[in-house]
């Protein structure tokens, strides 16, 4: 069994959305099975985080990324860049990088925006910057993806996104969820072939 770990971060829940929806697409491929983590949000010295999410997706563990056979990593974008909480989880992964852990294992992005213009593609590629370090393989979404060419929303060859609006209340469209499913699927169907 191909085990796909779904990790993200989430505030306002529409990063969350995608990670189920990538979930959904990976479920569909026999042989594969999603994993959904999250990480903490980073103690600023007003509250720690909780140890353990109350609700949701749990924390992710060093061992989640071991024992996973592709990995989508999803994150809100924060001026152009993943969030704070995504970066600070990547920072303590040194010694699985010096193990070489995750290289050659499939990996794929994907990202929230409050504006349509707000950094989506900058984010995704400046989450593929740790998994490149790791000797990950990065996939993106084919342009042989209709909805790609379609979507007046969100929708990269740099991997699933979705506009989201200031308040974080727009619903993810028709185009932003197929792209969704449609990254989930082909990052598990890849994953199963190279566990062969």
């Amino acid at each position: 069994m191909a085990d796909i770990l779904v990790l993200y971060y989430s505030v306002g829940g529409s990063v969350r959305r995608m990670a189920e929806l990538l979930a959904e697409g990976v479920e569909r491929v026999p042989g594969a099975a999603a994993r959904l983590r999250t990480v903490p949000r980073v103690s600023t010295g007003i509250g720690a985080a909780a140890a353990v999410p109350e609700s949701g997706s749990p924390y992710c563990e060093l061992g989640d990324l071991e024992e996973c056979a592709g990995l989508a990593l999803g994150s809100p974008t924060r001026f152009g860049n993943m969030a704070a909480p995504l970066k600070h989880f990547w920072d303590g992964t040194s010694l699985l990088w010096q193990r070489g852990v995750l290289a050659g294992k499939p990996a794929c992005v994907f990202t929230s925006t409050a504006s349509l213009h707000g950094g989506q593609e900058t984010t995704l590629v400046s989450m593929m910057l740790p998994l490149l370090h790791h000797g990950m393989l990065i996939l993106g979404v084919p342009y042989t993806q209709a909805e790609l060419n379609a979507t007046r929303s969100g929708g990269t060859p740099y991997g699933a996104s979705h506009f989201a609006g200031v308040a974080d209340d727009l619903p993810i469209s028709e185009h932003e969820r197929t792209l969704c499913v449609a990254q989930g699927k082909r990052l598990a169907e890849i994953s199963v072939k190279l566990l062969k």
